[in-house]
C-alpha cells in the first residue's frame, strides 16, 4: 500500500474484518475509502482511502474484479468461512479467464488473489457457525490452467506466496493463512526454495538417516496441521527412537495432483520419491479430508494413505480441543503411525496407550481450567 501510494493503483477489499483479521497495519498507509459524513469518534475514515470495506462479499468481489479489469491491482481479504458468499461469482471470472487467455488481443490483467484467514482451526469466540474450508475444494474443481491453493506454514513462506501471487497475471490465487501468533519453522531463504517446490521434505523434523526408507511419512498442509505434525514427529523421536520418519510439507495444493492433469502437479516419480509409493503416510490437512484422496487417488501408494483433517465437527472451544474434535492432534496422528506402520502395534502398545490417556487428560484438563493442557501451551520445537 505504500509503495504504489502515488500510483494510487492497489486496493484492499473485504468485509469489515481488517482489524479482525489483524491487517490493521495497512491503515498506517492508507485509510478507509469513505463518502459520507465523519464524526470524533471516526478511525481510519478518508475520503480518498483505498481500504474498501462493507459487510457484502458480493459488492468487494465485484469491486475488485472491475478493478483488476482495469489493468490495476488488489487483494480480497476475508473469514474463510464466509468467501464462499461469492462462490458463483468467482465461477464466472475463473471461467472469463480461461477464455480470455486464447484471445491474443487480450492483455493479461492482475490475478484475482483472496487471502483467507480467521480460519476453521482457531475461531475461539466465534465458533461453528464461522469453521468452513470449502472454498478449497470449490476452486480446485476449476480449470486448471487459472486456479492455485497455498497454504503457507509459517510467517516466511507467507511472505514468499504472497510475493508471487501479487506478481502473477491471469490466475485466480487463494492463500489460506491463520492470523493468530505461531513459529518460525522457516528462515526466508528456505521458505523461498520451499515454496518454489511446493512441497518438499522437511529433513530436520524426520529421523531418517540415509541408510534405508522411512518407516512412515508424517505429511501437513496448512500452518495448525503442520504444528501438529511437527509435534508428533517430536513425540515419535521421544517414544519410538529406532522408527524412521519422514516429514514432508505441501505449500502449494496442486502438486498433488498428476503432471497431466494440472501445471503444478507432480509426475509419478516425483510423487512416489517425496512421499514413497508403499509406505503409510499419515497426511495431516487444513481442510476437508477427501479433497487430499481426491487430488491423490490415482498415485501408487494412494491405499497406504490416511488423512486427517476438518470432519465438520466444531464448537467454541479452546484452541486445542477443535483439533481433538476433529482427530487431528499430535496424539491422535501419533496413534495412527503405531496404527499403520506393520508390526509396530503389538511392540508399542504402551506408547499408543499413552497417547490415549494423554487426549482423556485433555478432556478432564479444558473443563476444570478452561485452558488447553500446558504440555500443548507452551510447547515448542527442540528436536529431541
Amino acid at each position: 500500500m505504500e509503495a504504489t501510494g502515488e500510483r494510487r493503483d492497489f486496493r484492499l477489499v473485504g468485509p469489515d474484518e481488517t482489524a479482525s483479521n489483524r491487517l490493521q497495519a495497512v491503515f498506517r498507509a492508507s485509510g478507509k475509502a469513505w463518502q459520507a459524513t465523519t464524526l470524533t469518534t471516526d478511525e481510519h475514515l478518508e475520503r480518498h482511502g483505498r481500504v474498501m470495506e462493507i459487510l457484502s462479499e458480493h459488492t468487494c468481489q465485484g469491486w475488485l474484479e472491475g478493478y483488476l479489469l482495469t489493468g490495476r491491482h488488489g487483494l480480497f481479504s476475508c473469514y474463510e468461512a464466509f468467501v464462499h458468499i461469492v462462490d458463483s461469482m468467482v465461477n464466472q471470472h475463473i471461467k472469463w479467464l480461461r477464455v480470455t487467455r486464447r484471445l491474443l488481443w487480450r492483455r493479461p490483467v492482475a490475478s484475482l488473489n483472496y487471502l483467507l484467514t480467521s480460519h476453521v482451526w482457531r475461531q475461539d469466540h466465534n465458533g461453528f457457525s464461522h469453521q468452513d474450508p470449502g472454498f478449497i475444494d470449490h476452486i480446485l474443481n476449476k480449470s486448471p490452467e487459472a486456479v492455485r491453493v497455498y497454504l503457507p506454514p509459517d510467517t516466511n513462506t507467507l511472505l514468499s506466496v504472497a510475493d508471487h501471487v501479487l506478481r502473477s497475471r491471469d490466475y485466480v490465487n487463494v492463500v489460506v493463512a491463520g492470523k493468530q501468533p505461531s513459529f518460525d519453522w522457516l528462515g526466508l531463504e528456505q521458505a523461498r526454495a520451499h515454496c518454489a517446490r511446493g512441497a518438499g521434505i522437511w529433513q530436520w523434523a524426520g529421523t531418517e538417516d540415509g541408510t534405508r526408507e522411512p518407516d512412515v511419512v508424517l505429511a501437513c498442509a496448512g500452518d495448525v496441521p503442520t504444528q501438529e505434525v511437527l509435534a508428533a514427529a517430536q513425540l515419535v523421536r521421544h517414544h519410538l527412537p529406532d522408527l524412521s520418519v519422514r516429514v514432508v510439507n505441501v505449500v502449494d495444493l496442486a502438486r498433488l495432483l498428476p503432471a497431466e492433469e494440472h501445471p503444478h502437479g507432480m509426475t509419478d516419480a516425483e510423487y512416489d520419491a517425496l512421499f514413497t509409493p508403499d509406505k503409510p503416510v499419515v497426511f495431516a490437512y487444513h481442510g476437508y479430508p477427501w479433497l487430499i484422496h481426491r487430488l491423490s487417488y490415482r498415485r501408487t501408494g494412494h491405499a497406504h494413505l490416511h488423512v486427517r483433517g476438518y470432519k465438520e465437527i466444531g464448537t467454541t472451544t479452546t484452541p486445542f480441543d477443535m483439533i481433538v474434535r476433529n482427530d487431528l492432534d499430535r496424539y491422535r496422528l501419533v496413534m495412527d503411525v503405531i496404527d499403520r506402520v506393520p508390526g509396530l502395534a503389538g511392540r508399542a502398545a504402551a506408547v499408543r496407550q499413552a497417547m490415549e490417556d494423554a487426549r482423556t487428560r485433555h478432556h478432564s484438563w479444558i473443563r476444570e481450567h478452561g485452558t488447553d493442557l500446558p504440555e500443548v501451551a507452551d510447547w515448542t520445537w527442540n528436536g529431541s
